[in-house]
């Protein structure tokens, strides 16, 4: 069985992609082969090959061996609006059993997937489901990212509780991204969210200017694998 995690956040634009692609770059350290997946995505350029989304070219560049960006990102949508209704306005259904056969087969002959979500837990997929009806149909560990900002100790443990309300999920821990570098009472708010969250962060990311790199999250990937495998 490869090592599963599924990448969740208290919002969108709180990091997703940057520890997604840390969890990669860390586990292809240790000799892995890795995939990383992003089931959705909406938002995205026309390019010569069709519809590329930014944080799914990232995702397929980190993989190992190389992958066809359809299987990294199936569903890729133009506008940048929430996922069902830009599936919607594209006129293609999306359906959790599809989406559980895609995964099946993307995730075959590697020995550990990263999968990114869409914005937060609880996105909605279509009219009678979210987007988080992927990881419960297949039981996989979750990590949430959690946006250190003004309103995030609610947004995070109301996720914190919808994930584990599922059952079928395990909660591997949450990483903090210093998204807001004028977050007041910053330690303070970490000490709430390691009491709501059940344990301390495996990690905390600083503020980073725009467009940094993974390598400038300054974090040691070793020894977040360690932290995760430990919980």
């Amino acid at each position: 069985m490869p090592l599963e995690l599924f990448i969740t956040g208290t919002d969108t634009g709180v990091g997703k992609t940057l520890v997604s692609m840390l969890l990669l770059r860390a586990l292809r350290a240790q000799g892995l082969t890795v995939r990383g997946l992003k089931p959705i995505a909406s938002g995205a350029v026309p390019t010569s090959d069709g519809l590329r989304n930014e944080d799914a070219l990232a995702l397929q560049s980190a993989s190992f061996p190389a992958v066809d960006y359809a299987t990294v990102n199936p569903y890729c949508f133009e506008p940048a609006i929430a996922p069902h209704l830009a599936a919607a306005r594209a006129g293609t259904p999306l359906a959790t059993d599809a989406l559980v056969a895609w995964y099946r087969r993307a995730a075959d002959g590697v020995d550990a997937v990263v999968t990114e979500g869409a914005g937060g837990w609880r996105v909605p997929l279509h009219p009678t489901g979210y987007l988080s009806d992927l990881p419960e149909a297949l039981g996989i560990d979750v990590v949430l990212v959690v946006g250190l900002r003004l309103g995030c100790l609610n947004h995070a443990r109301l996720t914190f509780e919808a994930i584990a309300r599922g059952h079928r999920c395990r909660f591997a821990g949450w990483i903090g991204n210093g998204v807001d570098p004028e977050f007041a009472e910053r330690e303070a708010n970490l000490d709430t969210l390691t009491d709501q969250l059940g344990g301390p962060a495996l990690a905390i990311i600083p503020w980073l200017q725009p467009g940094s790199t993974v390598s400038e999250t300054a974090l040691d990937g070793a020894e977040l694998l360690r932290r995760l495998r430990a919980r």
